[in-house]
């Protein structure tokens, strides 16, 4: 599939016989000083004459030279022995080669134009072999060795992209359930003289199952599907209700519908997806006509295939329409807006989003051989498992934290410093349910609790209850996170950003950025105290997740233990 191995019409390689004066010569063991030719010459043609400024590269190395106005090329510097596999592309065409051809050789690479225009009436395909067994992207992009998977559908079969239509929060956060199928009640609206209709909080004296968008609009489908389906809203992104998808459509964001993104649509003053165009109206597409197949991709030498090369694979800008989004003119996600502010962006010494979050993990190839799989360079073979909290090494690496503390005089203090050291955008992202939780705890020689004098203490959305069990509320630390407070309700923080919100507070850190927190204890009469400092990573608010059920542990992040003796003065 994208990348795989097309028979057929959209790469011709033809090759000359310039060489058989010199092969003769060599067969007669006459070759009169004559010496085996290092270079390739040739032409990259299409059906309208002569293609300038063509790549023409040697398949998975970085050696290419660009095609002169006539069409013309040379590679020099070639082993006369070794044959090497070209392959040519120019913008509007698709990829053409992939046939051997050997020094001396003068090899015409015919490029096929791509499609003119955005098919809108195109079927996508399934990813899985079970739904397609011939089309597939199973067929071609999985491991033939199970235990490696590291091909492309093995490692996207796992990420969360491929789950975004189906996962079980969001769905119940759009249906207003719990897990088991209880829906909480309709949202109760009251009136003011100038209002009169405002929502107002849940009645939390009656069973409730936490919010949920079409309990606030109950006849309106909302543009969630925009990001989380978007096959099914590719063409009515704002008319598809998730629980009703079928097929192909589950597939969340598909193989399919990545490798058919020609563009993503930003504007020009900011950078940024344009105001109410959210997900797939902020991408362009080029889906074939009926009978044609295309695929988009970072690499420029995949052939032969229906397979193009398009540079904002290699951008953060790919990413922008799906990771930042504004509601009632409240910028809820911004990963995207993050990384854009950051150092990281800076395209000589940054990083993109895939450089981190797609990082090569080892593949030599991205489809499989009897394919037409190629055996590349590790770098060039990105990774389709998007890290982020589902690998906890990668998770652990994007703050560091540097604790000190001092027993002097009957107190005990302690200074935090965490910073992001290799998160391109603040830390936490993404969904504004998401927090880091700060905590600090301090005991005497004998293993008592400090009681705490000064500092900060977790707030009551850290969860009011037994410590042991992840409520932290009241207990000395901070929280990371951005707040949300309903603007009717007052509810806070609210995860019903769909509704008007005003952000009430955000003190998570921006990329290479740090902050600093102290806590002091009382310490009367001791000569030693233990300190543990431990940063956790929640995905949601403890109290929405108890009432829709979720099973969400928190994920460790760092962890210090500091042993301290008096220094009285």
């Amino acid at each position: 599939m994208f990348y795989g191995y097309t028979k057929g019409q959209n790469a011709i390689l033809r090759f000359s016989a310039t060489f058989a004066l010199s092969a003769l010569l060599i067969c007669c063991g006459q070759t009169g000083g004559l010496e085996s030719s290092s270079q390739i010459e040739g032409k990259v043609t299409s059906a309208t004459g002569p293609v300038s400024g063509a790549i023409v590269r040697i398949q998975t190395t970085e050696r290419f030279v660009l095609s002169d106005s006539e069409g013309h090329f040379t590679i020099n510097g070639l082993d006369a022995s070794e044959g090497v596999s070209l392959s040519a592309w120019a913008e509007g065409f698709y990829i053409g080669g992939g046939e051997k051809a050997l020094p001396g050789d003068n090899v015409e690479i015919e490029l096929h134009a791509l499609p003119a225009e955005d098919n809108a009436n195109y079927t996508f395909t399934s990813s899985y072999k079970k739904n397609d067994s011939k089309k597939a992207c199973e067929v071609c992009h999985t491991s033939p060795t199970p235990e490696t998977e590291l091909f492309p559908f093995d490692q996207w079969a796992q990420d969360a992209h491929s789950k975004s239509a189906v996962n079980e929060r969001f769905l119940s956060m759009y249906s207003g359930e719990d897990l088991l199928g209880n829906k909480s009640p309709a949202t109760r609206y009251g009136k003011l003289k100038d209002y009169p209709k405002m929502p107002l909080p849940p009645d939390l004296t009656q069973p409730y199952y936490g919010p949920g968008f079409r309990l606030d609009f109950p006849n309106n489908a909302g543009n969630c599907a925009a990001c989380h389906l978007p096959v099914a809203s590719i063409n009515h992104a704002f008319e598809v209700d998730p629980r009703t998808a079928t097929g192909v459509e589950k597939e969340g964001v598909s193989c399919d519908f990545c490798h058919k993104v020609w563009d993503a649509k930003l504007e020009k003053t900011t950078g940024l997806p344009a105001a109410g165009m959210p997900g797939v109206l902020s991408y362009e597409y080029r889906r074939p006509p009926a009978g044609k197949q295309f695929f988009a991709g970072p690499l420029d030498d995949v052939a032969p295939g229906d397979d193009t090369y398009r540079e904002v694979y290699k951008k953060g800008q790919f990413c922008a329409p799906c990771h930042t989004a504004k509601f009632w003119d409240v910028q809820i996600y911004d990963s995207f807006g993050e990384w854009l502010a950051s150092p990281y962006s800076d395209e000589k010494s940054g990083l993109t989003c895939q450089d981190c979050h797609m990082a090569p993990k080892g593949a030599t190839q991205f489809t499989i051989g009897k394919e037409g799989g190629r055996k590349r360079p590790t770098r060039s073979v990105n990774n389709h498992l998007m890290r982020g909290p589902n690998d906890s090494a990668f998770l652990k690496a994007t703050m560091e934290m540097d604790a000190k503390s001092s027993l002097t005089d009957g107190k005990l203090s302690v200074e935090v410093k965490l910073t992001n050291v290799f998160a391109g955008h603040h830390m936490p992202t993404g969904s504004p349910l998401r927090h880091m939780i700060l905590l600090v705890e301090a005991k005497d020689e004998n293993g008592n609790l400090l009681k705490q004098s000064e500092g900060s203490v977790v707030p009551k959305f850290g969860g009011e209850g037994d410590a042991s069990k992840g409520y932290y509320s009241g207990l000395p630390g901070k929280i990371y996170a951005k707040v949300l407070q309903e603007w009717w309700t007052g509810t806070t923080p609210t995860a019903s950003y769909w509704n008007r919100t005003r952000i009430l507070s955000d003190n998570r850190i921006p990329a290479l950025e740090s902050d600093s927190s102290s806590y002091q204890f009382l310490a009367p009469k001791i000569d030693a105290a233990r300190v543990e400092v431990r940063l956790v990573y929640r995905r949601a608010f403890i109290q929405l997740a108890n009432w829709k059920k979720w099973e969400l542990p928190d994920l460790p992040m760092l962890k210090k233990t500091l042993e301290v003796s008096a220094q009285n003065n």
